[in-house]
């Protein structure tokens, strides 16, 4: 998606560690115009796919599901990091570790918003060792339903989670695959 790289390029930043930071654009200040293209990008690309519910994770992920679900026109599920009082009980569970933030988190989506036979689109902003989404395949898996696909919109094509996803034969449509980065040049693949 040539629009997305084109913002890559000019308004991301590269930090060390081999971090991208689009923050401006994509997950804390957001794009509305930029997110309803990657919606409508997403949409062409599993148009051939039945899709009934889009899961995600908070919270990078919640803004770009949501504008994305309006063009499948499903609802969106969220999975939570951190535990509530209002979050029922009954509840898939994985564990994901975020190289971002060094911490493993415990993941739920409550068992009512998943239903067995679904077929359910993961939609996320960034996919590197791909962690968070094999944390949203586990729930998947467990809710006895399947993985219709995993949408990207920025993926580290330099580490292991695109390649681990692809290799379970699971459809992986990535916006911007990022091939490396040499010194503060990003290329893409």
């Amino acid at each position: 998606m040539e629009l997305l790289k084109s913002r890559i390029v000019k308004d991301g930043t590269l930090k060390e560690g081999n971090v991208i930071k689009v923050d401006s654009f994509l997950n804390h200040q957001i794009d509305i115009e930029l997110l309803n293209e990657i919606g409508k990008e997403f949409k062409s690309r599993f148009q051939s796919e039945r899709i009934d519910k889009i899961l995600t994770i908070e919270a990078s992920g919640i803004a770009i599901a949501v504008i994305a679900a309006q063009h499948f026109n499903v609802p969106v599920v969220f999975a939570k990091k951190t535990e509530s009082k209002n979050l029922d009980t009954d509840t898939y569970e994985s564990s994901v570790y975020s190289y971002t933030k060094d911490k493993t988190y415990t993941i739920r989506v409550s068992k009512k918003y998943l239903n067995e036979g679904e077929d359910i689109l993961i939609i996320d902003d960034f996919l590197a060792n791909g962690k968070a989404a094999e944390g949203l395949i586990d729930i998947i898996n467990k809710a006895n339903c399947t993985v219709a696909g995993v949408g990207i919109v920025i993926e580290k094509g330099f580490q292991k989670g695109g390649e681990n996803i692809r290799n379970k034969g699971i459809k992986l449509e990535s916006l911007a695959i990022v091939e490396s980065i040499e010194g503060d040049r990003i290329i893409f693949r």
